[in-house]
Formats: structure tokens, sequence, C-alpha cells
């Protein structure tokens, strides 16, 4: 057993559970340990049992914002591993390499790390772009692959360009952000909802980390990433199981957008869901679909 597995497990007077409790232990432990892999240092946690499951989070995602991923109820059904992609949280901020490439080889990479041979993948917004060249370039490493509020990029459409928003005051990009995030939100909404807009400008207030180095460097790089991404050629070439979710209402990654990506991908199924392009803290349906796709055999 791994020493950290042990440290993790221990109790709070520093004991070591035996036998049947400590296996207790393992399984209801979140681990949150960093993986050295061959190109990069990666910060990620673990929690739950059952068929692995790996979540590629969206721009800008760092696991020390709370609630996460980690949260959700599919630690209660999976073995659900989440991780600070390259350049952002507590994963290493290299000087460069900041590819879409990069980013898919680094989870199969920490893939490795974990001794996971096949995993199903659910990527979201960003992380669906990164999922797409994951499938491409690793494809024995997908069990079931599920992409939400994502795009193909090339002529399949691409997600809004965020790094428009970079050089906006605060005021303005919060309330672009929050119409693009949602088409019905509209400067009467806003007018009407102060609560609303005042929760999501504490959200979008200046990460509380931004003085550590390379905070800023890592931000650009996955813009500038998911600023060239385009898989729209090769789509046909994912040929798993795979579900798309979409927001009726979100702008960022269109519906028409989800649309030519089930097009275009041989066996994908889509379902638009009751939100924008925030739909999984909006519509209830979403975790027990997830949970329904994933259990089911490939």
């Amino acid at each position: 057993m791994p020493a950290y597995l042990i440290m993790l497990c221990a109790n709070a007077r520093g004991r070591i559970p035996s036998g049947l409790k400590f296996m207790q232990a393992i399984s209801q432990t979140k681990f949150m340990p960093f993986c050295k892999t061959q190109n990069l240092d990666i910060y990620h946690e673990q929690a739950g049992a059952g068929a692995p499951l790996l979540y590629i989070g969206g721009s800008g995602a760092d696991l020390r914002q709370k609630p996460s991923i980690m949260d959700t109820p599919l630690s209660s059904h999976f073995q659900l591993t989440s991780y600070d992609q390259r350049g952002l949280g507590q994963t290493e901020k290299p000087q460069t390499g900041y590819t879409m490439a990069a980013y898919a080889d680094d989870a199969a990479a920490l893939l490795d790390a974990l001794g996971i041979e096949r995993a199903h993948i659910l990527g979201i917004s960003f992380g669906g772009m990164v999922a797409q060249h994951f499938a491409l370039r690793h494809s024995d490493r997908v069990s079931r692959l599920a992409m939400f509020c994502t795009a193909a990029g090339g002529a399949g459409g691409a997600s809004y360009p965020l790094q428009n928003l970079r050089d906006m005051e605060p005021e303005p990009r919060l309330h672009t952000y929050m119409k693009l995030s949602d088409t019905r939100v509209d400067d009467a909404f806003l007018a009407n909802n102060p609560e609303l807009v005042d929760n999501a400008r504490k959200r979008m207030a200046a990460s509380p980390y931004a003085d550590e180095p390379g905070h800023e460097r890592g931000l650009i790089g996955q813009l500038e990433a998911r600023h060239g991404h385009d898989c729209w050629d090769e789509l046909a070439s994912i040929t798993g199981p795979v579900w798309l979710g979409a927001g009726k209402y979100d702008s960022i990654a269109p519906p028409e957008v989800m649309q030519n990506m089930a097009s275009k991908i041989p066996h994908a199924d889509l379902k638009f869901y009751e939100g924008g392009h925030l739909f999984m803290t909006q519509d209830g349906q979403v975790f027990p679909d997830l949970i329904t796709f994933f259990n089911q055999e490939s």
C-alpha cells in the first residue's frame, strides 16, 4: 500500500485502521496527492469506488474552488478522479507546452501514474475539447465518453472566444459573461436580480491565488490552446459510445455547435438540458443521466 494512502487513512490521532475498517476507510477517503508524470507534476483528487471515471474541467478550473465535481453524486457511483490541468491550480505551470495535444497527453499520463488502463471520460467546456483530443490520441483508454457544453472547432463551429473578455472592465465583463452563459439573461434581468448578479460577481472576482508564480501564464496558455482547437475533420474517428449534453440557452457553446458534433460522431446521443452554459447546476436530470450512461455496457 503506498505510503500516502496510509497517511490519508490515518484517523485523527494518527492511528491506522486495520482489517475491514482499513479498507472501508480507503474506499471513503478523498485522495489528494500529487502525481509526477514524465512531463509534469499533476495535482489530482480521487473519491469513491467502482469503474474509473476521469473528469476534465473547464477554463480556469482549480480544485481549490468549492464546490467541485468531487462533491457531486458521481463519487458515489464511480472511482472519480479530477485534476488541475497544466498551468492551473496546484499543478505545475510550465513555461511552454500549452497545446491541445499536451493537455490530452497529460490526462493519459495521469492515468498511467494512477495505474488506470481505461476509464470513462467526462469533459466539460474546455475539458470537452481536451476529451476530443484524448479520444483521438488515446482511443484505447476510453470506455465511454461524455462531453458537455463544448465545441469541435473548425467547420463545426467554435465556442465563444473567452479571450475577448480579458481586457474588459470587471462590471461589463461580468454582465457580458452572464448573458453569454444564458441567453435568458438581459439588461432587465440583471436590473431585477441584484442578488444573483452579486453572487456571480463574487464568483468572478480575482482569484485568491492570482499571485502564485505562473498563474497568469497558465490561464493565457489555456486560452490560446482553446482558440486553436479544431477536431472537426477527425470526429468521425471517435467510434465508441458518446453522450453529448448541451444547455438550451447557452451561447458560449451554442446549441447548433453541439448539434454539429452529434451529426459528426457516429455513435453520439445529444440531449438538451434546461439551462445555459452552467446547465449541470440548473437541471436535476444531468447526474442521473450521466450515471445511467456510464453504467451501460459498451
